[in-house]
């Protein structure tokens, strides 16, 4: 006989409006997201992380690593969002609860506007012909990409996840949206929108052009894992982190360091 999924209820601070429910989005092996009505402002969403008690560790080094685990990720995004960095404000927190409060970002996640531009996958034979295709939203979008990686290293933050899963295309006003009808300008507004950096869990604050460049190998890993198509224009991210973040030579430098450990750790398996 199949045994029921354990159920775990929510905070506290997700039961004191009993009108509305608040809606789980995803779940984790340390968290859960919620999507729920703002206690400050009704007719507006917000997201709230939740950590919730973990019966496998001792209740006492349980919340200790929870209460630290919860300050250090709002802490690193009070930095980043005051330093104008595209990331999600912290509405509040409850830290030794478990619980964070943070800004609901409208929009997809920029995997899935990518792999709406790239459409059907080809057949394993075929070549596909980029000469005629005018790819300037897409070349847009990795350099908006680089911007924000780079507005975030300079605040002196590391990720430590970088994916296109971990970034959000927050919607345009329609006057700023492409033009015109049809397949092409459908594309194009799958790739539009600023992009906002999320999921700050295993963030670090870090000066280290080793540490920064982990974060860029990261990200280009995910790019030929989840984008193989578009991996050939990943350059347009660098040369954009290079003209957004003054320290990026030695990043860039030291990335192809990374890069070649990460060859030699592939080659021996």
């Amino acid at each position: 006989m199949t045994e029921p999924a354990t159920e775990f209820p929510p905070p506290k601070i997700l039961t004191l409006s009993p009108a509305h429910k608040p809606i789980l989005i995803t779940q984790g092996a340390e968290g859960r997201l919620y999507k729920t009505p703002s206690p400050f402002q009704p007719d507006q969403f917000c997201a709230l992380k939740y950590r919730p008690p973990k019966p496998y560790r001792h209740p006492i080094l349980d919340a200790r690593l929870t209460k630290a685990r919860i300050s250090s990720e709002a802490k690193v995004l009070d930095r980043c969002y005051r330093e104008g960095v595209p990331v999600p404000a912290v509405l509040a927190k409850d830290a030794a609860a478990g619980w964070m409060m943070i800004e609901w970002i409208e929009g997809e996640p920029v995997r899935v506007g990518i792999n709406k531009w790239l459409g059907e996958r080809p057949e394993d034979d075929a070549v596909v012909d980029h000469s005629q295709e005018d790819e300037t939203p897409l070349i847009d979008l990795m350099k908006r990409i680089g911007v924000a990686v780079g507005a975030l290293h300079r605040t002196g933050v590391v990720h430590g996840d970088l994916t296109t899963s971990n970034m959000m295309l927050r919607p345009w006003a329609d006057d700023r949206l492409p033009n015109g009808h049809g397949d092409k300008a459908e594309k194009a507004k799958a790739v539009a929108g600023d992009v906002v950096v999320i999921d700050f869990g295993l963030a670090m604050q870090s000066q280290s052009d080793e540490d920064r460049a982990v974060d860029l190998y990261v990200l280009e890993r995910a790019f030929a894992s989840t984008h193989p198509r578009a991996e050939r224009l990943f350059h347009h991210i660098l040369d954009s982190y290079r003209g957004a973040f003054k320290k990026a030579p030695g990043v860039l430098h030291k990335l192809e360091d990374v890069r070649m450990r990460g060859r030699k750790r592939s080659m021996l398996g």
